[in-house]
């Protein structure tokens, strides 16, 4: 006798699968279309970014999702309200990323660099999330070799100019 668990466990799984390749096959006109976020201005140490906000909880599910690769002085900063332990994954990213956790000061908590991204659907069921070593009130993802790029390092500074 077959139990409810053995007939639902595999239509989840199957369902999963189908929503996670329904959604890696929409034209990429149409999912850029669904995340327009605000633009603003960042500084860390010299190097001066225009980025997209990421500010409200739908735009920070969203995130960088489906979007091209990004020129080394554009970006996207996450702002939180409060500070917390923030993670962030890779689902549906198109390139590799550098990740900057920084506290309310403007001082960095934590930087992982290299990120890869998970796109097919194997990747995308077990992508991992990425958690900073302390808490913090923005993140910003930039495109991967930012970090080593511009010699940015625990000490280095945010200055928010437009947000």
């Amino acid at each position: 006798m077959t139990t409810r668990t053995q007939v639902l466990v595999p239509i989840i799984i199957a369902a999963v699968i189908v929503g996670v390749v329904g959604l890696s096959t929409l034209p990429g006109d149409a999912k850029r279309a669904s995340s327009e976020f605000p633009i603003g201005t960042i500084k860390i140490d010299d190097v001066v970014l225009q980025v997209q906000i990421a500010d409200t909880e739908a735009r920070r599910a969203g995130g960088l999702m489906f979007q091209d690769q990004l020129p080394y002085d554009e970006g996207m900063i996450f702002v939180f309200d409060q500070p917390g332990n923030y993670g962030l994954w890779m689902r549906n990213m198109q390139f590799a990323l550098d990740m900057i956790w920084f506290d309310a000061d403007g001082r960095v908590v934590d930087i992982i660099q290299g990120v890869p991204p998970c796109i097919t659907v194997e990747e995308i069921i077990s992508c991992d999330t990425y958690q900073p070593e302390g808490k913090a009130s923005y993140i910003l993802e930039v495109t991967s070799g930012f970090v080593e790029k511009y010699d940015i390092t625990r000490d280095s500074i945010l200055t928010v100019i437009s947000i």
